[in-house]
């Protein structure tokens, strides 16, 4: 990956995930509706408690105020919306859940296309319960993404409906059950620096998913209990796993893998081309104390036939095909 850093060359990488260099050159050229600070009125609806989602157009600057409802950033007219919350919380009446997250960056269904947001924020929060990055299938509507998957050129088309270049910065995720960050099919550019994992999740921390690609990870803190390792890359390429920690608590650390015919979704993209570098893993398990694990499932899953039947991705293959990966320079503390 030439020092993960800068446009890769040909030889590095593979179509699909030349792809989301593609993006990120749109993303650059978009014009980013909700680039404005948002007004004083749209700050008091933000701050004021309610079930329903506060639909976020705008760039909001908290001075450590408590937002007690969900937000919802979606669509193009959203593109360069934010929020920093100077310290304070975002929490959401009830218990967060996949359908109903506490922060859902989306993309809409629009007259036959996906409108998307473009370069959106989450700055200085904690965040109690869980913020989900999704193209096709947000809101829980996985038959565009099923019918898609059916296509030779899904990645293209999950990558161009999903949002681009999300950044998510000294965030505290207060997991209450649920994956506190998912990133889901086809998302690009998605950033996650300097903050924290904590609380508990029934499955993984952080999970990257098909088609998925270009995430940076760095320099954050996983202190959370998990069911599952703490991140998982399933389909997603070109991401950049860089000098985080991870206390275990006998878990997995970072598993590589293609999660083939779930929800009878073909799974297109490979787990490849990842740099995971510098990372310090504590709280391993003493017999089987699996760090970072590539090709870690190669099938052997009840449900990888439900995607049968097409002469592609793991439609045609069950396998991981895990390749061009760099882990290098990791350690283990014990």
């Amino acid at each position: 990956m030439r020092g993960g850093t800068g446009r890769p060359g040909p030889d590095c990488f593979n179509g699909s995930a030349l792809i989301m260099w593609e993006a990120l050159a749109l993303a650059a050229a978009v014009d980013l509706a909700a680039a404005r600070p948002c007004t004083q009125q749209e700050t008091r609806d933000l701050t004021t408690p309610a079930d329903q989602p506060y639909r976020l157009t705008c760039r909001a600057t908290l001075a450590g105020a408590t937002v007690a409802r969900p937000i919802l950033i979606e669509g193009a007219e959203a593109s360069g919306a934010g929020i920093d919350c100077g310290g304070g919380t975002i929490r959401r009446p009830g218990e967060a859940t996949a359908q109903a997250p506490t922060v859902a960056i989306w993309s809409r269904h629009d007259d036959g296309g996906w409108s998307r947001p473009v370069e959106t924020y989450v700055r200085n929060c904690t965040v109690v319960g869980n913020v989900r990055i999704w193209g096709m299938g947000a809101g829980g509507s996985m038959r565009d993404l099923l019918d898609s998957s059916r296509t030779a050129d899904h990645t293209t088309a999950a990558q161009s409906a999903a949002p681009v270049g999300t950044l998510l910065e000294r965030v505290r995720f207060e997991a209450t059950g649920t994956i506190p960050l998912y990133v889901g099919p086809g998302v690009t550019r998605t950033t996650v620096v300097r903050s924290r994992f904590s609380g508990r999740s029934v499955s993984t921390a952080v999970y990257l998913d098909a088609e998925s690609a270009g995430a940076l990870i760095q320099d954050n803190d996983f202190s959370i209990r998990t069911g599952r390792e703490q991140i998982a890359v399933d389909g997603s390429g070109a991401n950049r796993i860089l000098g985080n920690r991870f206390a275990l608590g006998g878990r997995g650390g970072i598993f590589l893998y293609r999660n083939c015919g779930e929800d009878g979704v073909i799974r297109h993209q490979t787990p490849s081309y990842n740099l995971i570098t510098d990372n310090v893993f504590s709280g391993t398990n003493w017999l089987r104390p699996r760090t970072v694990v590539v090709g870690a499932r190669e099938g052997n899953r009840r449900y990888c036939g439900d995607d049968a039947g097409y002469p592609f991705g793991s439609s045609a293959d069950d396998g991981d095909e895990a390749a061009g990966n760099r882990v290098e320079r990791n350690r283990t503390v014990r």
